[in-house]
């Protein structure tokens, strides 16, 4: 049984509307429809779940309209993509001259009186639904088995059937037919040595076969002999000889720490001395600020290179050909139809792979882009191609601008207020560089006047603390106390390794309260998605101490499997966390992004998968190396030839 049926303009005015139930109406799941997939360009699949209804929905590019019908997603109704492709035609036909004289006026003045021919198209749609016969299983005489008389399946003891029987004929004629052309070469060439010997008797096929073996085995017993023939080596000299490396020191004493008072000890570590210019990269900067990312289009370097080449004349085709070259693919005034955006999409999906977009994303990213163009009409000297490949543009970009974007900087400050630290919780897999995106978020956070305590919190991985110990030390460096009013701007929290990582982010999140930092940096352990202990304890650490932001530190190297990792981890977290309403990924921070040139796909697979912004990109190998996402910059680098 339907929920509710409706038609509504995608300018938001509902024509008709057909309520099922009693109940509430059913304006809620439809705005989360339009919320979730037709403002977010996610049409790939034309249905949509809402708490306890599934929605499917139609949509129709030359009116604009909508057609939406719901019901409980416990039920399996069969007949509702008949119903909903059988109303579309109805009231298409039905009203198809109000719509093209009035236009948007018709839709306002309309009166659409559509219950009668929607129930008869309901009362047809599950009539069909019944008459069709549940499939009945065949009978013997229906069988291949029957056909089959009982003299053939009788088989008699020793007797062999006649397949195999023939089988083995023909590998036994195919060797006998190898062992046939073998045996007169070897025939010959034995010959040909008893010949050479004066021996003139003929042998038999036996006889040669065992003089060739005991001419092979004579031969490779001479061979063996030589081989372990014993040569005059040269008398290796007794010891080992310590390795001398080229760039390296010969002096071994400079490499000995046994004897040394201050290993092991913070404390009496000589401070680490190293260029400032190196670690903050660009001078020019603005402190404090979070640059975009910048990429150039191929529009823009057209344009700089017919400014830069002003005196180059211009090549022009003559004649008639230029023109009809010029004419060719164009379409005037005529609706799209799925056969003629088929090619291009086909091209457009295998670009999108190509550039590292998951195969998944690319085929519903095509798919929602062919529903949104289907009976479109078009305007004349357009080509198909260029109308596929801007609606594609325009997916990418809202796509790449979810719902809800993520404020570090305003929600630190209202933290502040409050009186309490802002705690950020980084988790990924293993070496994707979520300590080095730590130590530049630190900085970015401290360049805007905010102080950082780190808690480190992966105490399985060796070196985890050192690490985070060094950034802290650089840091510290760069941004001393003096300049901060005797404050220091950021310290280090650890207790070493083997411990539990939720503890330790537990008295972290306390020391900073008492101490009054502003913000909490949460480092975690890496692990894969597949390992579901280090999965628990991650849904532990998150579920205990409640932290106000859950990043996701994910590669920009990867395709596919981003849209697993991510899959995964906010199902683990799901699962295995205790609250009724569990705590989920909040952001997405995407690391190397400068080592992929302009197959930036990995931001497209994120972002499709999960609605979640993605809040940091890194760029680089210095702590400025820090960017905003830029939705046109990653779209123009996806879309380049």
């Amino acid at each position: 049984m339907l929920d509710f049926f409706t038609i509504f303009s995608k300018g938001g005015l509902v024509l008709w509307c057909f309520q099922g139930v009693r109940g509430p109406a059913a304006t809620a799941p439809v705005n989360a429809l339009i919320r979730s997939v037709l403002l977010q360009e996610r049409g790939g699949n034309n249905s949509f779940t809402h708490e306890a209804l599934t929605l499917k929905y139609k949509l129709d590019n030359q009116f604009e309209l909508v057609f939406v019908v719901g019901f409980q997603k416990i039920l399996t109704l069969t007949y509702v993509d008949k119903l909903i492709d059988d109303v579309h035609k109805e009231f298409r036909d039905k009203y198809r001259n109000e719509f093209q004289q009035k236009g948007a006026l018709g839709l306002l003045n309309g009166t659409f009186d559509f219950k009668d021919d929607f129930m008869r198209l309901l009362r047809d749609a599950e009539e069909s639904s019944k008459v069709r016969a549940p499939t009945v299983m065949k009978t013997f005489e229906q069988s291949l088995k029957s056909q089959k008389t009982v003299k053939c399946m009788i088989e008699t003891r020793g007797e062999k059937p006649k397949e195999k029987v023939k089988n083995k004929k023909n590998k036994g004629s195919k060797k006998d037919g190898t062992e046939a052309v073998a045996a007169p070469s070897k025939a010959s060439a034995s010959d040909k040595q008893l010949s050479a010997a004066g021996d003139k008797e003929e042998l038999t096929k036996d006889e040669i076969l065992q003089k060739n073996r005991e001419e092979f085995f004579r031969r490779h017993m001479k061979a063996g002999e030589k081989s372990r023939s014993p040569k005059p080596d040269a008398q290796k000299e007794k010891g080992k000889k310590p390795r001398v490396w080229d760039l390296g020191n010969s002096n071994a004493k400079v490499l000995d720490y046994s004897n040394s008072a201050t290993n092991g000890s913070a404390e009496a570590c000589p401070v680490e001395e190293f260029d400032p210019d190196m670690a903050l990269g660009d001078k020019n900067r603005e402190p404090g600020r979070l640059y975009d990312l910048e990429y150039e289009s191929e529009d823009e370097a057209e344009e700089e290179k017919v400014v830069q080449n002003p005196s180059k004349p211009s090549v022009k085709k003559g004649g008639l050909g230029g023109m009809f070259g010029m004419l060719k693919g164009l379409v005037g005034s005529k609706s799209l139809t799925r056969q003629d955006m088929d090619p291009v999409l086909e091209k457009m999906k295998d670009h999108l792979i190509a550039k590292n977009v998951a195969a998944e994303i690319a085929v519903q990213l095509c798919e929602s882009v062919a529903k949104k163009l289907e009976g479109k009409v078009m305007g004349t000297f357009t080509t198909v191609t260029s109308t596929v490949k801007q609606a594609l543009q325009e997916a990418l970009v809202q796509i790449l601008q979810p719902q809800r974007r993520v404020d570090v900087l305003r929600d630190v400050m209202d933290a502040q207020r409050h009186r309490r630290p802002y705690v950020v919780t980084f988790c990924g897999v293993n070496g994707v560089g979520k300590s080095t995106k730590c130590a530049k978020i630190s900085f970015w956070l401290i360049e805007n006047g905010f102080s950082v305590l780190i808690a480190a919190c992966d105490t399985f991985r060796a070196g985890a603390v050192e690490q985070l110990r060094t950034h802290t030390r650089r840091l510290n460096a760069l941004h001393p106390p003096e300049s901060h009013g005797g404050r220091t701007m950021v310290q280090l929290y650890e207790k070493g390794y083997g411990k539990d990582a939720a503890g330790i982010a537990m008295e972290a999140i306390s020391y900073a309260r008492n101490q009054g930092f502003d913000v909490v940096l949460v480092d975690t352990a890496g692990r894969m998605q597949d390992n579901a202990p280090l999965m628990t304890a991650l849904a532990k650490l998150i579920a205990v101490n409640a932290p106000d932001l859950v990043l996701f530190v994910g590669e920009a190297l990867v395709g596919n499997e981003a849209v697993d990792q991510l899959v995964k981890f906010n199902k683990a977290l799901a699962d295995h966390s205790m609250a009724q309403t569990p705590r989920l990924i909040d952001g997405i921070v995407l690391t190397k992004f400068d080592t992929i040139d302009d197959k930036v796909g990995a931001a497209i697979s994120m972002t499709y998968i999960t609605s979640k912004p993605i809040v940091f990109v890194g760029t680089g190998q210095t702590y400025c190396d820090l960017r905003s996402l830029n939705a046109k910059a990653v779209v123009a680098a996806l879309m380049k030839a």
